[in-house]
């Protein structure tokens, strides 16, 4: 009996990182680039962008706008509350629920990954209309 409790605390010693460690990270990669947008830092909020994504769109100042024009519940938000998280090849998908000015209410899911530059946003995906916000 006491062989099943050894090997699994045997076990999370090996892991590289705790399970549990990368939807908190997660989330904090999003609360500072969410945090960035509010006061038009582009370039911090460019930072926490993943090496793909800062070469799609190559300065922060287009990467704001495409923000401020794609995803104004993001750039603006008046509300922002984590839902849950998904372990993803490399990193985590994490779903957050936002409101916009006028009270809307959006789903989104962050694909955060953990890069040599450390753990950033590697793409947002806005769920499609339901009754959430409705």
């Amino acid at each position: 009996m006491r062989l099943i409790p050894a090997l699994v605390f045997t076990l999370t010693l090996a892991l590289p990182r705790p399970l549990w460690a990368e939807p908190e990270t997660a989330k904090q990669v999003i609360r500072d680039q969410i945090a960035a947008f509010q006061v038009d830092d582009f370039a911090t909020a460019f930072s926490f962008a993943s090496a793909k994504v800062q070469g799609l769109f190559r300065t922060p100042q287009n990467f704001g706008q495409m923000v401020q024009r794609g995803y104004p519940m993001v750039w603006r938000p008046t509300a922002l509350t984590f839902l849950s998280a998904k372990a993803h090849p490399g990193g985590v998908v994490q779903s957050i629920e936002v409101q916009d000015r006028k009270g809307r209410r959006y789903v989104l899911d962050y694909l955060v990954l953990e890069t040599d530059a450390g753990w950033r946003i590697d793409g947002v995906f806005l769920r499609p209309p339901s009754d959430v916000g409705a």
